[in-house]
């Protein structure tokens, strides 16, 4: 049976099935509303499959009529058919069957973005900055990432020919897929002799063992104080959101409870188990795309006054979903409840309920946001997501860096070092040394890179408004001589900002020798996050009086 007749007579089953149960049940405007209108889109289907000028695929249309109705409720309800049910289990679960690398496309290019160490990728010699010309003998340079991505992707043990491009070589390599389990600690250690840093990137199977494993691990080599890093986390399974909780907080306590229109969604969730440290000095590190279970973590350690929170003010995602199966192998996930901390705060910050103009759900303002209070009395509030006890602001980069990053240029020039250069020092030992920036320099030399500085900006837009309101005539020449002034040189920008272009290198450079691990623990000496954390624990005066009841703003 092709797809379209199984489209077809599925949609006439609901209706047929709709029908009898509906017509017991007249009165009930709803329902019948719902009877009536899946009739009407089957009966378009149908109609559009005998009438329409050219063929139409059903299958693709009544995808695009679902995806659409479900984007009009939030942008958490989503229809999983069912050739992407395995990545929806690889997002949960952080498992799969593959090579083992995240691949993407930077200015055109479809290329290896990172191997994950320990894995086939890397172990069959691909890099970052690899150009994906072929999967076996499928040419993929005009291809999608998902499509490449499922090319590579494929059962354990079986064999995928890669052919990429590397500087001026050619290259094919031949690796065997093998299961794939994405940890979701990618780097634990010590930041110095008393303090262990945890970075937490996920909430998939077996979140909280790996960080019990990490804490454990620290722990047992010295450390008295604690870093848990959930920043950038978008979250994912609540279950695991609790156990890391109850790492920290005794057994028996209120983590989260969930309540939804339907009684079987409304649940308490406690801690079951003994913490492993319930008095270690913690921070929490967080920022504006930590979502989810990160914000259920961060919350609820902040409710029972349990961890100073450092950083900036999180998503606002206090939203559950629930997985629904459907017909031939498709899902559909739906929002079903709304997640409470143990303060009683509800942490979503959008309400989709209520839509502007343009149809997108509304900010909850200020003066509707509810005053709740921590165990030791802080002012905490709801509406907005999870607030920091120590806001840090974010870091702010010239535009000479951001068009540098942007176009590849920092990305390109440590591929070609990489190639050049078999090792370098370790992630906290190695520093670009002015000689190698001077390298950098040189070799920018023939590279386009300009850009609008944000003062030029300005002055662009004051002529372009004084012009409209008939003022240019009088103030053009002192917008000449303010152009003149500001007329941004980019080798001096390359002295001035010297500083923070020199981190950019150095990520890149210490991501293509020690990967994403890598990339973490090069940032512990440098992280202005991580350093406002070690200030803060290295006084139990701060620390405390951050957890003082009244200390938090209103």
């Amino acid at each position: 049976m092709t797809n379209k007749n199984k489209i077809i007579i599925l949609l006439l089953s609901i209706i047929m099935i709709g029908g009898v149960f509906f017509s017991f049940n007249i009165k009930n405007d709803k329902l019948f509303a719902i009877a009536k209108n899946l009739d009407i889109f089957a009966s378009v289907i149908r109609e559009l499959d005998s009438y329409y000028v050219d063929d139409i695929d059903p299958e693709e249309l009544v995808t695009i009529g679902i995806n659409a109705m479900l984007e009009e409720l939030d942008p958490y309800t989503e229809y999983i058919p069912e050739e992407n049910s395995d990545d929806f289990r690889m997002m949960t679960t952080g498992e799969y069957a593959g090579v083992g690398a995240l691949i993407g496309n930077r200015i055109g290019t479809n290329m290896i973005l990172m191997p994950y160490k320990g894995f086939p990728a890397q172990a069959g010699g691909l890099r970052i900055g690899d150009e994906l010309l072929k999967v076996d003998s499928i040419d993929v340079r005009e291809m999608g990432t998902p499509d490449i991505s499922k090319l590579l992707k494929g059962p354990a043990n079986t064999e995928v020919s890669i052919k990429v491009k590397r500087g001026d070589d050619t290259l094919a390599v031949n690796i065997t897929r093998k299961k794939i389990v994405i940890s979701n600690v990618p780097y634990y250690g010590m930041i110095d002799n008393e303090t262990g840093y945890i970075k937490l990137t996920d909430f998939t199977t077996n979140a909280a063992a790996d960080v019990r494993k990490a804490l454990l691990d620290l722990k047992g080599q010295g450390a008295t104080k604690m870093v848990l890093d959930v920043r950038d986390n978008p979250g994912g399974i609540l279950k695991e959101a609790v156990e890391i909780v109850n790492l920290f907080i005794p057994k028996g306590k209120e983590v989260v409870k969930t309540k939804g229109k339907l009684a079987s969604v409304n649940a308490v969730y406690k801690t079951e188990k003994s913490p492993v440290d319930k008095d270690i000095p913690l921070v929490v590190l967080i920022n504006e795309r930590s979502a989810s279970a990160s914000e259920i973590v961060a919350g609820a350690l902040q409710d029972y006054d349990r961890a100073v929170l450092v950083g900036r003010k999180t998503f606002g995602k206090g939203l559950v979903q629930s997985t629904i199966p459907l017909s031939y192998n498709s899902q559909v996930k739906v929002t079903t409840a709304k997640y409470y901390i143990p303060s009683g705060r509800l942490i979503q910050a959008i309400d989709y309920s209520q839509k502007d103009e343009e149809g997108q759900g509304r900010t909850i303002p200020d003066s509707l946001r509810n005053e709740f209070k921590t165990k030791g009395g802080r002012i905490v509030r709801d509406g907005a997501g999870i607030e920091p006890d120590n806001l840090i602001a974010t870091r702010s980069y010239a535009p000479i860096t951001y068009s540098l990053v942007a176009r590849g240029l920092v990305f390109d020039f440590a591929n070609s070092f990489s190639r050049k250069h078999a090792e370098i020092a370790g992630p906290r030992e190695f520093n670009v040394s002015d000689e190698l920036y001077q390298e950098f320099v040189l070799w920018l030399k023939d590279k386009e890179y300009d850009y609008t500085t944000r003062v030029e900006k300005t002055i662009e837009d004051l002529e372009k408004y004084a012009e409209k309101e008939k003022y240019f005539e009088e103030i053009k020449n002192e917008i000449a001589q303010l152009k003149k002034s500001v007329n941004h040189n980019k080798e001096q920008d390359l002295v001035t900002f010297k500083s923070e272009i020199k981190d950019a290198l150095k990520d890149e450079l210490i991501s293509r020798y020690y990967y994403q691990e890598g990339i973490v623990e090069t940032s512990l000496d440098s992280d202005e996050d991580i350093q406002e954390s070690l200030k803060v624990l290295s006084s139990h005066d701060q620390y405390a009086m951050l957890l003082k009841a009244n200390s938090k703003k209103k």
